[in-house]
């Protein structure tokens, strides 16, 4: 792995891949030729993740456009290939209810809506093209990581049953938690969400580049996107020296987007790095020994959060946050705090740790991702961590955008992304954040 940052280093092309327990159990074959010649195209996408596959297939099968898709590295080498494999339908950082109090609650109720139908996409996507992604069992449970927690817990079943007509969760207190899924040390009950499941995302992205590729779409790798000028509404962009013209483009690397390609996304978002280990296997009689039955995705509630699931061959994945600075994200002392972390949830569990890696993830400074066009240009980002799931509702809605199409008025499909104030100090803000965060997260 490397030192990568996107708020300082101008692109990620010629990066190593991470070392992941995904890329060790996944053959992503040969990369897709470069492009070496200029081209003219209806929409370029840029970014071979899976917003970028999804968007180009879209608009490849609903709109019959000529599309081509320039991946910097090969695919598989961002945030759809480092992540934990969480499809849920979860905003990111806002809860429902904050969700209400700002935009109120029918704009509320149709995000939710909108982020419960992204799940459902991602299961028929697997489903219709026959995906082999090692999907398990259906279920995700918000651990409380003390009694104040599972207070919130309970105020938020209540709202959800109240005031957003949702029945898709079950409040489960200390007892039942232990009984039916983990005897967690830090946990004191959970909201258990129906509607979620886990799946190997290096495995679900090779899938959805089949998906694009039988559509129709052009999929250039090793191919860096340097310059992006748009006179006189006609797009002009220069891919490994060789001019492309197309109609419409698309900005779909999220936190590894360009740092000065458009000044659509400049200093709009934070890429924040998410670390994860993956243990060795351990046998079905270790691992309900020590309290760790099920299969279902699992999140805590710390502002910190530390995310985890039991893997089809019985290793354990977990994750949480990274180093802040980019040069420090292979220092083997994250590795440590997840290990101790782990060790924390269930004491005396005998395993060693196979792999360790990190990856991006990007925030908008208001706390919700943003599917924005101007000028025949369209952007995804701001996921926070709900991409494996949310892109695949959102991708659909930027092809519908960019095509003319009506969307739901709704401020995630309207509202550009915000602009950081003196956003060369993201990272020190971020920085005070994470202090502010331990803090608070140990108090209670």
């Amino acid at each position: 792995m490397s030192g990568f940052d996107p708020l300082t280093q101008p692109h990620c092309q010629g990066q190593a891949f991470a070392k992941s327990y995904w890329a060790a159990t996944c053959d992503i074959g040969e990369p897709s030729s470069a492009l070496d010649s200029p081209l003219q195209v209806d929409v370029a996408v840029i970014g071979g993740g899976f917003t970028g596959l999804l968007t180009a297939y879209h608009l490849a099968t609903t709109f019959q456009q000529n599309v081509a898709l320039f991946e910097a590295n090969q695919i598989g080498f961002g945030a759809s290939a480092r992540n934990a494999g969480f499809v849920l339908p979860s905003t990111g950082r806002l809860g429902y209810s904050q969700i209400a109090k700002r935009y109120g609650v029918d704009i509320s109720k149709s995000i939710y809506q909108e982020y419960n139908d992204a799940v459902d996409r991602v299961r028929d996507h697997i489903k219709v093209n026959q995906i082999e992604c090692n999907v398990q069992a259906s279920g995700y449970l918000k651990v409380a990581h003390n009694q104040q927690a599972f207070s919130l817990l309970k105020a938020q079943s209540e709202y959800l049953n109240s005031t957003m007509d949702c029945n898709k969760h079950q409040l489960l207190d200390q007892q039942q938690l232990r009984d039916a899924y983990m005897r967690n040390q830090q946990g004191f009950g959970a909201l258990r969400f129906d509607n979620a499941f886990g799946v190997h995302p290096l495995k679900l992205l090779m899938g959805y580049k089949a998906m694009a590729q039988q559509a129709g779409v052009k999929i250039y790798e090793n191919s860096l996107v340097t310059h992006h000028q748009s006179p006189n509404g006609k797009h002009h962009l220069e891919v490994n020296g060789h001019k492309v013209s197309a109609d419409k483009v698309v900005i779909a690397a999220n936190a590894y987007s360009q740092r000065n390609l458009s000044p659509l996304t400049q200093g709009r978002y934070l890429p924040i790095l998410s670390s994860i280990i993956v243990t060795n296997p351990l046998s079905d009689d270790v691992l309900n020994a020590h309290g760790l039955f099920t299969e279902q995705v699992v999140m805590d509630t710390r502002r910190l959060k530390y995310y985890y699931r039991r893997l089809p061959d019985n290793r354990i994945l977990f994750g949480g946050r990274g180093a802040v600075f980019g040069h420090s994200q292979d220092n083997l002392k994250y590795q440590h705090n997840l290990q101790t972390a782990l060790k924390d949830c269930f004491a005396q569990l005998p395993f060693t740790v196979d792999y360790f890696w990190s990856g991006y993830i990007a925030a908008a400074l208001d706390d919700i991702p943003h599917i924005y066009t101007e000028n025949n240009t369209g952007y995804i980002l701001g996921y926070c961590g709900s991409g494996v799931a949310f892109s695949a509702q959102a991708s659909k809605r930027l092809a519908e955008k960019l095509m003319g199409q009506p969307v739901p008025n709704l401020p995630i499909y309207t509202k550009p992304l915000p602009t950081f104030p003196l956003p060369q100090l993201r990272r020190f803000g971020q920085l005070a954040y994470y202090q502010y965060a331990q803090i608070m997260d140990k108090l209670g």
